[in-house]
């Protein structure tokens, strides 16, 4: 695990984690990702019955 201590060398920038520049996405994509699943899965069983 990385310390909870930042240690920042002259010259570099900070570059935000890739887990950081997402969360701020997940209260709306989600609810979308989970609604288009839920489609696929019933028009998959509504189509092979």
């Amino acid at each position: 695990m990385s310390s909870p201590e930042t240690s920042h060398s002259h010259g570099q920038e900070h570059q935000p984690d890739a887990v950081e520049a997402v969360v701020h996405a997940m209260p709306i994509v989600l609810p979308l990702v989970g609604g288009v699943l839920m489609f696929l899965l019933a028009f998959i069983a509504v189509s092979m019955a």
